[in-house]
């Protein structure tokens, strides 16, 4: 039974078309019914995947082709979501590297690639996308192989199958137009290239846990391969815990995969990846073993976050009207919760009771966090990003990020200037002759903070950013923040058109008219570097006097509607970005304007500031 099953996890850069191939791989293996209603991206579960077009978490899923099971993962394509992809590699015999045939590998190609590499996992190269009119097969293919080169890849690993697909379409050719009108070239791949599980059924039992689900019925379900030995609904086992106790207890139920469903299994053997429920209080990376004769499985190791934030309860004065859950305690309880499936998320307490640093990959990592947080109906405050610093040997080390940006050649200028004040350093220019520049930097992770909506400005939305984490360096000492002041509420009310008009003179809004604000929120930001407190619930005088000519007419430039990513990168160290479930507000942490100190003063005192 062993030799009959296939393990393989599908690994790209993002948007490369890795679900859409599950997607096409699932139909034509015949999983689904004829006259049954399948959405696109069906692997996408998540409304937030759907709506951002990226996968988020990583998901199981099978096939059978002919007389082999297939165990897909299905891994996400961006670099702050990488815990994700390390775990799905542990339970995998192979892996499908997919890159599109235009773009070529980019920074997460390169991240997922070197951890199969190090894991000793056989690749099978796809090239995707082959339809694009810009697609340029013969040069990418050249790219990979450097790639591998570059990743000190063994003879072995550099001798792997290529297959060009379009994913859309659901077509594979083992050469460009072959006259193959279908994917089983890739199925065939799949069964020929990659090792069947190794493990033996009637040894010591092992399963580690690397993912976990929660149901209403069963409780928490555990997701892990069986390495070693049978699963056995109703038996006996022990958890081996990560701190080294084994605590005993029963399988209530086991599941197996099959496409989009679980089926009960009355067992599993070695090699197969399952569903168990039964375990309260099972955590990622733990292990199922025989109780009489443990084996527990090495430790997963995962990658250290980069990036912090500070969560805290939210105590403007328009608090608690939106969200059901308001209060430290609850937020501290999902967080604690956040923490049993996503283990690239650190929680720290800090320094008062009603605020906690999360530490995490990267800015979207953490947006996606609290975006999840304001739709399940919670109210928080977020504070602005800052850069995990280590210390060794007496130097302070701060994270670097590999940076590649695309662009029209037009804009090499001013990218250039822009990463320049950021202090990137450009390593690799490359131009393909297409009118696009692609530029690799070597920059610290604190540029990355508000860079991707400044160069979207700067280049007119015409510029590609991929980053990806490369290692420690020397603190570069600071950097320059917003070079813009902040338009701050100084009453409370609701906005006015009127007051509005007189004020988009002075900077761009945030706000329109009849929105209530209160003291210290942001409501646009300044031209100029100074904050300025303004009147923004000013009405206009009304008395029986008529002017000989009509009321000049009001008319507003519309104003910029903020995502929750643009809010995380537009703040500074003394404001924070309110969040609830219906509104999205920006605010100065010291609400009332006497206290709170000038913008200018802040400069001069980071200035002034000891290194």
């Amino acid at each position: 039974m062993a030799q009959s099953i296939r393990n393989i996890a599908i690994i790209a850069h993002v948007d490369h078309g890795k679900t859409t191939l599950v997607d096409a791989m699932l139909r034509q293996s015949g999983i689904f019914r004829a006259n049954q209603i399948v959405a696109e991206r069906v692997m996408d579960s998540n409304d937030l995947e759907r709506e951002r077009g990226i996968t988020i978490l990583a998901k199981n899923t099978a096939l059978f082709y002919h007389d082999t099971k297939i165990n897909i993962v299905d891994t996400p394509g961006h670099s702050d979501f990488g815990g994700e992809v390390e775990r799905a590699l542990r339970m995998v015999d192979g892996v499908l590297l997919l890159v599109d045939a235009s773009e070529g590998p980019l920074p997460q190609t390169r991240y997922v690639l070197q951890k199969a590499l190090q894991a000793h996992l056989p690749p099978i190269i796809v090239l995707n996308k082959i339809d694009r009119t810009d697609a340029r097969t013969k040069e990418v293919l050249d790219e990979i192989y450097d790639l591998f080169i570059d990743l000190d890849a063994t003879e072995d690993q550099l001798e792997f199958p290529v297959l060009y697909t379009n994913a859309k379409t659901g077509v594979a050719h083992r050469t460009l137009n072959d006259g193959s009108t279908n994917l089983q070239p890739l199925f065939d791949a799949i069964v020929s290239s990659i090792p069947a599980p190794s493990g033996d059924p009637a040894g010591p039992l092992q399963v580690q846990v690397t993912n976990l689900d929660y149901s209403d019925f069963l409780g928490r379900i555990a997701i892990g391969r069986v390495f070693n030995g049978t699963l056995r609904r109703g038996a006996e086992v022990g958890i081996a815990k990560l701190h080294g106790a084994m605590i005993p207890t029963a399988i209530t139920k086991l599941f197996t995969f099959r496409g989009l469903d679980r089926d009960e299994a009355s067992e599993v053997i070695a090699g197969d990846i399952a569903a168990i429920a039964g375990f309260d209080g099972i955590q990622i990376g733990e292990t199922i073993t025989d109780l009489a004769n443990p084996a527990p499985c090495e430790p997963l190791v995962i990658d250290e976050p980069t990036l912090a934030m500070i969560f805290t309860v939210n105590t403007s004065p328009l608090a608690g009207r939106e969200g059901q859950f308001v209060t430290s305690r609850d937020i501290r309880g999902r967080l604690q919760k956040e923490l049993l499936t996503n283990v690239s998320i650190r929680v720290e307490d800090s320094e008062t009771t009603d605020a906690f640093r999360v530490l995490g990959r990267g800015e979207l990592q953490l947006a996606i966090l609290i975006e999840t947080m304001r739709r399940e109906g919670y109210e928080l405050m977020v504070g602005k990003p800052e850069i995990v610093v280590r210390t060794e040997n007496g130097r302070r080390l701060e994270p670097v990020e590999l940076l590649v940006v695309d662009c029209p050649e037009s804009f090499v200028g001013v990218v250039m200037e822009t990463l320049g004040m950021r202090r990137a350093e450009l390593a690799k220019m490359v131009n393909h002759g297409s009118g696009r520049v692609r530029m690799e930097f070597k920059i610290p992770s604190r540029g990355l903070i508000g860079l991707r909506g400044q160069l979207l400005t700067d280049t007119r939305g015409t510029a590609l950013l991929h980053s990806l984490f490369d290692g420690w360096t020397e603190y570069a000492g600071e950097l320059a923040s917003r070079n813009t002041g902040a338009l701050v509420a100084d009453r409370p009310g609701k906005t006015t058109a009127f007051a509005l008009w007189n004020l988009q003179e002075r900077g761009e809004l945030f706000v329109g008219p009849g929105i209530e604000v209160y003291e210290g929120m942001i409501v646009g930001e300044n031209a100029r570097e100074a904050d300025m407190d303004v009147n923004i619930t000013k009405e206009k005088k009304q008395t029986n006097m008529r002017a000989s000519s009509a009321d000049e007419a009001i008319r507003l430039v519309p104003h910029r509607v903020l995502t929750l990513e643009m809010a995380i990168e537009f703040i500074t160290d003394d404001e924070y970005v309110e969040v609830t479930p219906k509104s999205i507000r920006l605010r100065k942490k010291v609400l009332d304007a006497k206290r709170r100190p000038r913008r200018w003063q802040q400069v001069r005192a980071s200035i002034d500031a000891p290194a």
